[in-house]
Parts: C-alpha cells; sequence; structure tokens
C-alpha cells in the first residue's frame, strides 16, 4: 500500500512538471523534463534497493513496510529536496542598478 502511494505521488509530481513546463516553455521541454524524473526515480530506486539490501532483510520493519516501501520512502526523501531545489528554488537574478537611476 505504501508502495503504491509513493508510486501515485510520482504520477501526480510528473503530471504537474509536464504541464507546467509545456506552458511555460514548450512540449519539447516538458518531455525532456519527464524522461529525467523517469530516469532519476528507476536509477534512485535501484541505488536505494542495493543499499536497503545491506541493512535490512526481506520483511523490512512489517508487512506493510517491506524493504521496498523503506527504499522508496528514501528515495522519495532525497528527490524531494532535490526537485525542490532544481524545481522550485527562486532563480531570479539580481537586477542591475541602472546609473542614470529610476527612469520611468
Amino acid at each position: 500500500m505504501i508502495n503504491a502511494f509513493i508510486f501515485f505521488l510520482h504520477f501526480i509530481f510528473i503530471l504537474y512538471i509536464f504541464t507546467k513546463k509545456w506552458q511555460e516553455e514548450s512540449l519539447s521541454s516538458s518531455f525532456i523534463n519527464l524522461a529525467l524524473i523517469t530516469l532519476l526515480f528507476t536509477v534512485g530506486w535501484a541505488v536505494t534497493s542495493s543499499f536497503t539490501q545491506l541493512f535490512i532483510n526481506k520483511k523490512g520493519l512489517g508487512i506493510y513496510y517491506d524493504r521496498d516501501a523503506i527504499s522508496l520512502t528514501i528515495l522519495a526523501v532525497v528527490e524531494y529536496f532535490f526537485y525542490k531545489i532544481y524545481y522550485f528554488e527562486d532563480k531570479k537574478k539580481p537586477e542591475a542598478d541602472s546609473p542614470g537611476g529610476n527612469e520611468n
């Protein structure tokens, strides 16, 4: 159940970013971002799965929170911070002061 919830959150996030990039930039940019998110998810899940195999047995912490759910939870936390910086950080450049002052 936890696995399905994390997959659902990723699906909603992909739809949001796809639509946002399509509206703000272009359709090709939205497909590139779709590929980026999918690639990071698959590679990240493989890395976190191999990491949790070293420390946690197959059963994990219970029937609903097995090793795969733990791997996906770790991945979701890491992705949250990465995507927060990558997509949602304010990327405004400081405006250069004009030498003549404020001209209207």
